[in-house]
């Protein structure tokens, strides 16, 4: 087998079966998969979405209303009946499986991060199948910070946590096209993508998922995060008979995105996820090849501009004059103090500021480049 773990995500289109409810036949399927594939010694956590249209069904609720709190209310519902759902298959199995809800403010600290990573961990030693989904029942949509946003990232962010070898996004479409194929009939299934850039994201736009919260855009998002944390990641058709084991065996379906990292250390992991960001540095050309391909230190003289408000010692986001994130680390100096001396010599910082913490903007001790 090509992965030992493996972080599977499964959308609400697989586990409904395209109905408006959960479609128990689906959801075996799946689950057989992975029981069968235990039996080799594989960890699984799963990311499944499905619980606010299990909740719909269950309340008899047909109209879909918009507002937050009655979304809350259908997760409530949903949740519930959706791991009744799970357990009853997994027991079959003699599988135990742990609910595992997650909001990203669990995350946003280095203590809460070593926590989720430490129980999901601990679940995986003892045999468990974490079934993980976000706790939508105290996430608020209009607060971004506080939200994941779909659970493309959710799973990620997962991955991210447990080391993961691969992410697995089962989809209702078969992977990343040319083009939407619903529309184009020359549009043509790229099996795989070596790097994720402007033209990928583009083509992400053209490829719809029929009924899926996030989309293929979110599924791009999701493989960028993870592969930069050395986990590769497949996008595969998740009605494609014994898809599961057919992925980790390595036989080719959907589109693979390969890591080309290696398994990089917990903080820088953490770091790269995003999650406790406080604000962002954007850095000259001359600077971007500094820290991505000589591994040097960023230095003031590089900063071409300074947003947001964050402290000495806040994690920052790190982007080239285009806006796109290539970086991020912990800032020696203060939002405030930075932008006083970007642009300038490192031997004038203490003229400018009065004080000095040292001759970097950031270390490359604490940098993680995408």
């Amino acid at each position: 087998m090509l992965y030992k773990r493996i972080v599977v995500k499964l959308g609400t289109n697989l586990i409904t079966g395209g109905t408006d409810g959960l479609d128990e036949a689906a959801m075996a399927n799946l689950v057989n998969q992975i029981a069968n594939l235990r039996k080799k010694k594989l960890d699984f956590i799963l990311v499944s979405s499905g619980a606010i249209t299990a909740g719909r069904k269950k309340l008899g609720i047909e109209k879909d209303r918009k507002d937050i709190p009655f979304k809350q209310v259908l997760a409530s519902v949903g949740q519930n009946r959706m791991m009744n759902t799970y357990e009853k298959l997994f027991s079959a199995h003699g599988i135990t499986i742990a609910q595992t809800l997650l909001t990203k403010t669990d995350l946003t600290d280095r203590q809460g991060y070593l926590n989720a990573r430490n129980t999901l961990m601990a679940l995986l030693e003892l045999g468990v199948v974490p079934i993980v989904n976000e706790n939508d029942v105290v996430a608020i949509d209009e607060i971004e910070e506080f939200k994941f946003g779909d659970n493309d990232n959710l799973s990620a962010m997962v991955a991210n946590l447990v080391d993961a070898d691969l992410l697995l996004l089962l989809s209702d479409v078969t992977g990343l096209y040319t083009a939407d194929p619903a529309v184009d009939s020359n549009a043509e299934l790229i099996h795989e993508v070596k790097e994720i850039n402007a033209d990928i994201e583009k083509m992400a736009g053209k490829t719809r998922s029929k009924r899926a919260t996030g989309g293929m855009g979110t599924k791009i998002e999701a493989a960028k995060l993870a592969t930069s944390c050395s986990t590769s990641v497949i996008i595969a058709y998740g009605q494609e008979p014994d898809v599961i084991a057919h992925v980790v065996s390595g036989k080719k379906m959907g589109t693979l995105f390969p890591t080309t990292t290696s398994k990089m250390e917990s903080r820088k992991r953490w770091m790269l996820s995003g999650l406790s960001s406080k604000g962002g540095l954007t850095i000259d050309n001359g600077a971007v090849v500094a820290l991505t391909q000589d591994g040097k230190s960023l230095l003031p003289a590089g900063v071409m501009e300074v947003r947001g408000k964050f402290k000495r010692g806040d994690i920052i986001n790190i982007v080239n004059s285009n806006g796109t994130r290539i970086a991020c680390g912990i800032s020696n100096y203060s939002a405030a103090d930075i932008a006083q001396i970007m642009g300038q010599q490192s031997d004038d910082i203490l003229e400018i500021l009065g004080h000095e913490y040292g001759t970097e903007v950031m270390h490359r001790n604490n940098l993680a480049v995408l």
